[in-house]
């Protein structure tokens, strides 16, 4: 947008010297006039001569022009026009003439008046007038007085007056001035299509238009004819991809900024750093991660403790956690800030690094990070870790089942869900994670009852049968030897009981 209003500040100040270039020297842009237009004046039936007297002094005043003398010139029509009995034609020639001379000094409102004042001296002939308002237009667009003078030219133009192409050129510089795009368009399309050969002005002058009436279709046909001219020209392409954008065709404008960036366009770290945005955007930080980080080196983006932040940030989303680590490391390390060091704790966690994870966000609470939420990571941490652990059996002893590391690392959880404050918003939150924990170790323990139930109900069924057998075996054959170890319990509930009532 920034290079865009640029482009326009160049236009207009272009277009505020075009007017003035077209009557340098002294010389206005003659006009050709049809008899149509020719007829708007009444004819002149008086004689077309000077008198002795007021030629005398318009004769001295050529002679002062002629000697550059502009302002001693401009005495002499003064004198005239005070003459008494002085013709309707002298009265003309003489504004005209002073016209002329307050035109060399620069004095251009003295001459419009004077210009305007011989058109209404009635001695001028239809094609004179006519000619006399396109050098009144040509003045007032020169004089800054951009509408008028534009105005005046459409006024000419429809009245049957023939338009030279510096004349539309004065047009279109005139209401570009006034800041009225859309009465220029029409001119500027004209004054586009009439040239021959068309140079890059022309082709500047209706990308400007249309991009100031918001017309992007007509832009982006004349975007393209100005590519295929000039392919060099990286601001056509940077407006051809702006135009994309605009248009809601971000795809196409993606790939021509990858275009630029493979082809070896780019030069400027903003121009780096938006390649990195698009692929960033388009779900590829991965390829935006290597771009960053290849421009970072090549010292062509500077690496700053937020570019590295972004580079750690991209490795992150695209899961290269441990390409992110020593990148956040320095990161952390060169800023101090807590936040850094909390996302080198979250890579650190990610990659099963527990416990430089749990120094990385202790680190972080010292500098004022938030201690629920660094505490809660901790935690999840160290239950994740107790996941890779051989998990507890039935069989186990209960000490065995104390010292083992799953149920350590579980225990350690706990505890880091209880460093959790009781105000932090994360404590609603821990206390679920403890409550889970406390079940899922009960239900452990639940089960190894339940199967310890049913084995030694099983089993005395077992031993139950055995003892029915001994009677035709002549001996007691306990089929399952795991059921020997409940043979003394059996007899204790039931043989005992059944001795007692047999005695």
């Amino acid at each position: 947008m920034k290079r865009q209003e640029n482009k326009n500040s160049k236009w207009r100040n272009l277009i505020a010297t075009t007017a003035m270039s077209l009557l340098m020297g002294g010389v206005f842009i003659g006009a050709n006039v049809t008899p149509a237009f020719a007829q708007e004046e009444a004819p002149v039936a008086e004689p077309r001569q000077f008198g002795a007297k007021a030629g005398a002094l318009v004769s001295a005043a050529q002679d002062f022009m002629a000697a550059d003398q502009t302002s001693a010139a401009l005495t002499e029509p003064n004198k005239a026009l005070a003459l008494e009995d002085i013709s309707s034609y002298e009265r003309g020639i003489i504004y005209q003439m002073q016209g002329q001379g307050y035109y060399e000094l620069g004095q251009l409102k003295q001459a419009i008046g004077a210009f305007e004042n011989a058109i209404g001296s009635g001695g001028l002939l239809p094609n004179e007038i006519s000619g006399l308002r396109v050098q009144i237009a040509q003045l007032l667009i020169v004089d800054e007085q951009y509408v008028r003078g534009a105005q005046m030219l459409e006024d000419w133009d429809r009245a049957g007056g023939e338009l030279k192409p510096a004349h539309i050129d004065l047009l279109v510089s005139a209401w570009v001035q006034a800041e009225r795009y859309r009465r220029a368009l029409p001119w500027a399309e004209r004054w586009f299509n009439t040239a021959s050969p068309k140079e890059r002005k022309h082709f500047d002058l209706l990308n400007f238009l249309f991009n100031s009436l918001e017309m992007p279709a007509k832009q982006a046909d004349i975007v393209k004819q100005m590519i295929n001219r000039w392919p060099e020209d990286r601001t056509l392409w940077d407006a051809w991809a702006s135009m994309l954008v605009s248009g809601g065709r971000e795809d196409e404008a993606f790939e021509v900024s990858k275009m630029l960036y493979l082809g070896g366009a780019y030069s400027t770290p903003q121009d780096f750093e938006r390649i990195v945005q698009y692929y960033s955007y388009y779900d590829m930080p991965y390829q935006a991660a290597q771009i960053l980080e290849r421009e970072m080196n090549a010292g062509k983006i500077q690496q700053t403790s937020d570019k590295l932040v972004q580079l750690s940030d991209l490795l992150r989303q695209a899961r290269e956690y441990k390409r992110a680590i020593p990148i956040l490391e320095k990161a952390a390390a060169s800023s101090g800030k807590g936040k850094l060091f909390a996302d080198l704790g979250e890579a650190l966690y990610n990659n099963g690094q527990c416990d430089k994870a749990e120094a990385a966000f202790k680190n972080a609470m010292e500098r004022g990070f938030d201690r629920g939420k660094a505490w809660s990571l901790i935690a999840n941490c160290r239950y994740d870790s107790a996941a890779g652990q051989d998990r507890l059996n039935c069989l186990m002893s209960d000490t065995e089942k104390k010292a083992a590391p799953w149920t350590a690392l579980r225990a350690h959880a706990v505890s880091a869900f209880d460093n959790v404050p009781a105000s932090s918003r994360e404590a609603s939150n821990a206390r679920k994670w403890k409550s889970f924990i406390r079940a899922e170790s009960k239900a452990f323990t639940d089960r190894c009852i339940f199967q310890a139930k049913v084995k030694q109900e099983r089993c005395f069924i077992a031993i139950r049968q055995a003892y029915s057998n001994e009677f035709l075996a002549g001996r007691f054959e306990l089929g399952d030897d795991t059921c020997t170890p409940y043979k003394a319990e059996f007899d204790s509930l039931y043989r005992q009981n059944r001795a007692e009532d047999e005695n």
